[in-house]
């Protein structure tokens, strides 16, 4: 029995090679596990379910379907980049859509699961710009747009997020301590894994006298990884390009 993590792979046709590499995790290592939960930005972006016809996005459903049909759970939340990934790439994936957080008894451990941007809580331009955005009033009026003016709108927006981002000091992006702790005291858990953040570490916090463990899982850039988990505990693992 165990149950894997990964997230940000950022999948996109402009990536093969680490396209190719998921699926061959997914082949060689997710196939045999009990459950694997990918926490946001599976894809680089997502413009609505109606992309599915793209090669590039068939070919990962199809990838994530097959992994599910050796028995193997998948569960997805949402990133900052692919949050409108829907129920029609759910029905052909074969995952299954979670909200962010969600709190889960992993092997005895209650465990806390998200994406992890929403622990940024000093970048509050992003937060502010991240409650608007995911309004049902914003899905709906975005979604009724063509598909390719959608994609033009989400490129205009990757590219001023890029231009932010480098204005902006390190910390700022950061996971906040005191986000963590709260969250962690809110949903009573004493394990938080997460994203979004791109500094793959584990890290200790003392919440009400209660030693806590956050993991923060890597990017998919040339090499892989993800974090194994059983009865025994939580590891990092490589996994070379």
């Amino acid at each position: 029995m165990s149950t894997l993590f990964v997230s940000d792979l950022h999948l996109c046709p402009e990536r093969p090679a680490v396209t190719a590499l998921f699926q061959r995790f997914l082949t060689d290592t997710a196939s045999s596990a009990s459950a694997l939960y990918i926490l946001g930005d599976l894809f680089e972006y997502w413009a609505g379910d109606d992309d599915l016809d793209d090669p590039h996005h068939a070919a990962v459903a199809a990838a994530l379907a097959k992994t599910a049909d050796t028995g193997t759970a998948i569960y997805l939340l949402h990133g900052n980049r692919d949050f409108l990934l829907g129920a029609g790439f759910a029905r052909a994936s074969r995952v299954n859509l979670l909200g962010d957080p969600t709190p889960i008894d992993l092997y005895r451990t209650p465990t806390l699961l998200s994406h992890g941007d929403t622990l940024c809580s000093d970048d509050r331009d992003y937060l502010a710009l991240r409650e608007k955005i995911r309004t049902p009033a914003w899905i709906a009026a975005f979604l009724a747009q063509p598909l390719a003016q959608r994609k033009a709108q989400i490129e205009q927006m990757r590219r001023h997020s890029e231009q932010e981002k480098q204005r902006k000091e390190y910390a700022l992006m950061d996971a906040n301590p005191e986000a963590v702790t709260t969250a962690l005291r809110n949903h009573q858990c004493r394990r938080l894994i997460h994203g979004h953040t791109h500094r793959p570490a584990r890290h200790f916090h003392d919440v009400d006298g209660q030693s806590c463990e956050r993991w923060v899982l890597p990017a998919w850039e040339e090499d892989g990884g993800y974090l194994h988990c059983d009865a025994g505990g939580c590891n990092a693992v490589r996994i070379a390009g």
